[in-house]
C-alpha cells in the first residue's frame, strides 16, 4: 500500500502543473476511480480541509495518505508529492532564469498555463458534482460567484468562506429537518453501546446511511 501511495503521489507531483485546484481531477481519477482508496465524499472532505490551509497541494496529499494508511501513509504521500516538485523547480531554476524569455520557453509556459486553466475548470466540475447537491448549496455557490464577480479583490476570500459557512449552518437545519429528527430518535431509543444498524431495526423508516 505504501509503495502504491509513493508511486502515485510522486507521479502527480512530477507531471501535474498549476495550482492546488489543477491537480484535483488527477487525484480524483487515481484516489477515487482507479484505486478506490476513498469515496467521492471523503475525497471532497480531504480537498476542503486542505484548501483552508497553506500549501494545499501537499496538505491534500497528507490528508489522503492518512485516510488510506494512517500516519505512515501521510508521511509517504507528503514526501512523494513534495520532492519531485522541489527538484524540478530548484535544479532547472538557473536555466529558466537565463533562457526564460526565449520564444520556445515562452511558448511552453503558455501551453502549460492553458492546460492548467483547463485542469482548474475540471476541478470545478469534480467538486461541483459532489458538493452542489440541493437548492441551498446551489444558492450559496451562485451567491458566492456573483459576489466575487462584482467585488473582486475587495472581498477577502477568508470572509467569503466564513459567510458561506454561516449560511450552511443556518440553512442545513431548515432543509434537512427530517435527518435531525431521525438522529434525535436514534439517541432517545438506542442504547449508547448499540450501533446505528442495530438501531435501524428499532426505527425501520430511518436509514442509518442517510444520517
Amino acid at each position: 500500500m505504501l509503495g502504491q501511495i509513493a508511486w502515485f503521489f510522486a507521479f502527480a507531483g512530477s507531471f501535474v502543473f498549476g495550482s492546488g485546484l489543477a491537480i484535483i481531477p488527477f487525484l480524483y481519477g487515481g484516489v477515487v476511480k482507479q484505486f478506490a482508496w476513498l469515496t467521492p465524499a471523503q475525497f471532497v472532505d480531504a480537498v476542503a480541509v486542505a484548501m483552508i490551509t497553506p500549501g494545499p497541494v501537499v496538505i491534500t496529499a497528507v490528508f489522503i495518505g492518512y485516510l488510506v494508511a494512517g500516519f505512515p501513509g501521510a508521511c509517504v504521500a507528503a514526501a512523494a508529492m513534495f520532492l519531485p516538485c522541489y527538484f524540478l523547480t530548484v535544479i532547472p531554476a538557473p536555466y529558466f532564469k537565463k533562457h526564460g524569455k526565449t520564444p520556445a520557453i515562452a511558448a511552453i509556459v503558455k501551453g502549460v498555463t492553458a492546460a492548467a486553466t483547463g485542469a482548474i475548470a475540471g476541478a470545478v466540475v469534480v467538486l461541483g458534482r459532489q458538493s452542489l447537491v440541493d437548492i441551498p448549496t446551489l444558492a450559496i455557490a451562485v451567491a458566492t460567484l456573483v459576489a466575487l464577480w462584482n467585488l473582486g479583490k475587495k472581498l477577502p476570500e477568508p470572509l467569503v468562506v466564513l459567510i458561506a459557512a454561516g449560511m450552511g449552518l443556518v440553512l442545513y437545519p431548515l432543509t434537512h429537518w427530517w435527518l435531525m429528527i431521525g438522529e434525535l430518535l436514534i439517541r432517545s431509543v438506542c442504547k449508547p453501546t448499540e450501533t446505528r444498524r442495530s438501531c435501524h431495526k428499532v426505527i425501520p423508516n430511518f436509514s442509518p446511511a442517510s444520517a
